[in-house]
């Protein structure tokens, strides 16, 4: 429901001033003051009004930051339907008041919704609620890392200590570039014992790991954060994947000697899509190509866990090398997904965990929304309740880059330390 600005070209100026001026307050306002600021930005784009609406932990709700309004269900809503999409969504309603919904974005990393009321939604006022939202997102996101306010919106229930623990070093969910993304999800939300994700990037690789503690508390928390740290120093300091690791193992056999996880670190060229990972007694990655799983694509030789079993291993750390093709997904997952329990008492099992997958793939969905649906499914299998950690992290790659073809895995090369 879009027409042409009628807005005096002296009256728009005079509402880019006042809209600059109010965007510059963003960055240092107190997150409780963001409602009311944005009610101002409303007035100055030229609508009647705007409100942030933030995805909880499971992604199941839009949660309003203005106090009184009801959250929105996120799989049956229109602003549901523009958070999964990433698309604008408009709603008609009967006095002639339209509702937009415009996604809340942060580079990749999906933070919410912006619920836009207007009686007219031209391309000077629709440029106006999406530079709001950019400005909103980035400021979101700075003052979430030292804000209790955002946290307790995206909560739905308590959170025990180890969870608490683990979420305060986990890094966004989703990130990524024109090249690749790397998104992960982590259940049960609140009350995480030993799993954890990583993923970062630099000009020229994604990197991204999955760890899975021995065990399900404290203890376990620890280890992982450990394991967390050794795995960034050592990155930061430009180590190989077989060296990081082995800094991983000194760190955890000096400060947890008893304890140990397995884990998988990754590395992917962002140009020519070479892919390489160790796989550190943890359940072989899995490669989707197209709408189906490649069977036993990036399995190799299993190596011991971090940490004390390390200590036993008679061969070096290996890394293992394949090409992938534009639009591969790699999946990393943690045990607590495949040996989960369904209703009944069966365990979920490795086929209808990669049956699941291949029905995210068919629907051609966005990484971070089949990632979203997946755990959905299985969570929704158990009733929400699991008996382990499960994670999830996807790699996709995107490069339009053609390679000539060949085998999976036939030129894979293997480094070791």
């Amino acid at each position: 429901m879009a027409s042409e600005s009628s807005d005096p070209a002296g009256r728009e100026d005079l509402d880019e001033r006042l809209l600059e001026k109010l965007l510059a307050e963003a960055h240092t306002a107190a997150p409780m003051d963001l409602p009311e600021l944005v009610n101002r930005c409303a007035r100055a784009i030229g609508v009647d009004s705007v409100v942030v609406y933030l995805v909880d932990i499971q992604q199941r709700h839009l949660v309003p930051l203005t106090h009184g309004l009801p959250t929105i269900d996120l799989d049956a809503s229109t602003a549901g339907w523009a958070y999964r999409t990433l698309d604008m969504r408009v709603e008609e309603h009967g006095n002639g008041v339209l509702t937009a919904w415009l996604p809340l974005v942060d580079g990749v990393e999906r933070l919410g919704i912006l619920g836009v009321r207007t009686v007219l939604l031209d391309p000077v006022r629709l440029r106006r609620c999406r530079m709001l939202g950019s400005v909103l997102a980035m400021a979101i996101t700075s003052k979430r890392a030292y804000s209790d306010s955002f946290a307790r919106h995206s909560r739905t229930e308590p959170m025990d200590v180890p969870a608490e623990m683990l979420r305060a070093l986990l890094p966004p969910r989703t990130i990524g570039s024109e090249h690749a993304v790397s998104t992960a999800v982590l259940e049960p939300a609140y009350h995480i014992g030993g799993d954890a994700f990583d993923h970062s990037l630099t000009q020229s690789t994604l990197h991204a790991a999955i760890f899975d503690a021995m065990g399900h508390n404290l203890a376990s928390g620890l280890t992982t954060a450990v394991a967390l740290a050794g795995c960034r120093n050592a990155r930061r300091a430009g180590a190989e994947l077989p060296e990081l690791v082995d800094t991983i193992d000194q760190a955890l056999g000096q400060w947890l000697p008893d304890q140990y996880c397995t884990g998988i670190v990754t590395q992917l060229d962002l140009t020519e899509g070479i892919f390489r990972w160790c796989n550190c007694g943890h359940p072989p990655p899995l490669l989707i190509r197209g709408k189906e799983v490649v069977d036993a694509a990036l399995e190799r030789t299993p190596q011991p866990p971090m940490g004390l079993p390390a200590q036993f291993a008679t061969e070096p750390r290996a890394a293992y090398e394949v090409a992938l093709e534009p639009g591969d997904r790699v999946l990393l997952y943690t045990d607590g997904v495949t040996e989960s329990r369904i209703e009944g008492g069966a365990e979920f099992g490795l086929h209808r965990f990669t049956d699941s997958i291949i029905r995210g793939a068919a629907a051609g969905e966005l990484a971070p929304e089949a990632l979203r649906r997946i755990i959905h499914s299985i969570l929704d299998l158990q009733r929400n309740v699991l008996r382990d950690d499960a994670t999830l992290l996807l790699i996709e790659w995107r490069s339009p880059r053609p390679r000539p073809g060949g085998p999976v895995g036939a030129s894979a090369r293997v480094t070791r330390a």
